[in-house]
């Protein structure tokens, strides 16, 4: 694949079901890309299509412009960016950083303030879509950091999502991804809720949704996931496991900021109940699933 010299040149950190997609379409924009993963697959697979693959964090941040991670949780970005071999000591001054994993906000800001020590600008850029929206480069972008970090980045983003959004300093992005995802948990438990009291009463729980779709219970979680109900798919887009680690982020937030978060504490526990059942790696649509365990419907 060829590569565009007049493009900044990319560094792409984590390749998993969001990510690969991700870099794959940086790639086939032209950007110049060097890429790490923890598991050699899928820089295989890149290599194959013209990327770089560099054996450290530390090696990606010096063959690049730009380093972006996605990685799964506050201790991986801090390692990979802060730790020895690191991100931050390979990214030179007027190098961008930015972090589309969903991490704690304090972890977003604490990784900017280092980085801009050593005069690297640094952007949390969260997504929403999941692994639809990584594949179809369609993807909710919100961004933490500077006006002029955004600028840089926006064809970046502009590349793997559709709606961009500059939310405010750095760790805002953070805070507005724990809220989309307080909204989408208590949604699909609604949803779930509303689909197994359906069936357990005997009635068409198909004619149900295709009701609420024409009322003010419309949504799209009704109607991508309430569909996935009905069919019984739970086959990830967004797994269990990690969408309770996005709620565990939201409640240790809430505790900082003394906001109380009873729904929120609610789903969460749902989730650890999956988890604990070996549910944890089905899409989080499958809270129906459990609903209907609970209700004697399976």
């Amino acid at each position: 694949m060829t590569t565009d010299t007049s493009k900044e040149r990319i560094g792409f950190i984590g390749l998993g079901i969001m990510g690969l997609p991700m870099a794959r379409h940086l790639l086939r924009a032209g950007y110049p890309l060097t890429v790490n993963n923890r598991s050699p697959e899928p820089e295989q697979a890149l290599a194959a299509e013209g990327a770089t693959v560099a054996r450290t964090a530390r090696e990606v941040a010096e063959a690049s412009d730009i380093v972006i991670t996605m990685l799964p949780d506050s201790p991986q970005v801090e390692e990979v960016v802060l730790g020895e071999n690191g991100v931050a000591e390979g990214l030179r001054a007027g190098g961008l950083y930015i972090d589309m994993s969903s991490v704690a906000p304090s972890t977003a800001r604490k990784v900017a303030e280092a980085l801009q020590a050593k005069g690297v600008d640094a952007l949390d850029a969260p997504v929403s879509g999941g692994q639809v929206g990584a594949e179809q480069a369609s993807l909710s972008i919100m961004v933490g950091g500077s006006e002029q970090g955004f600028a840089r980045a926006r064809p970046v983003f502009e590349t793997v999502g559709k709606t961009l959004v500059h939310i405010g300093g750095p760790g805002a992005g953070q805070v507005t991804k724990i809220c989309n995802q307080i909204v989408v948990a208590l949604t699909i438990q609604a949803v779930a809720e509303a689909m197994t009291l359906a069936r357990k009463s005997g009635v068409d729980a198909s004619r149900v949704r295709q009701a609420l779709l024409g009322g003010l219970a419309q949504s799209r979680i009704l109607d991508l996931h309430g569909q996935r109900i009905l069919d019984g798919n739970f086959q990830p887009g967004f797994r269990i496991h990690l969408h309770r680690k996005d709620l565990r982020l939201a409640l240790e937030a809430g505790r900082e900021q003394a906001v109380p978060l009873p729904a929120t504490a609610n789903v969460a526990e749902l989730m650890n109940s999956m988890i604990a059942q070996g549910m944890g790696d089905l899409d989080h649509s499958g809270l129906a699933k459990l609903y209907a365990r609970l209700s004697g419907l399976d």
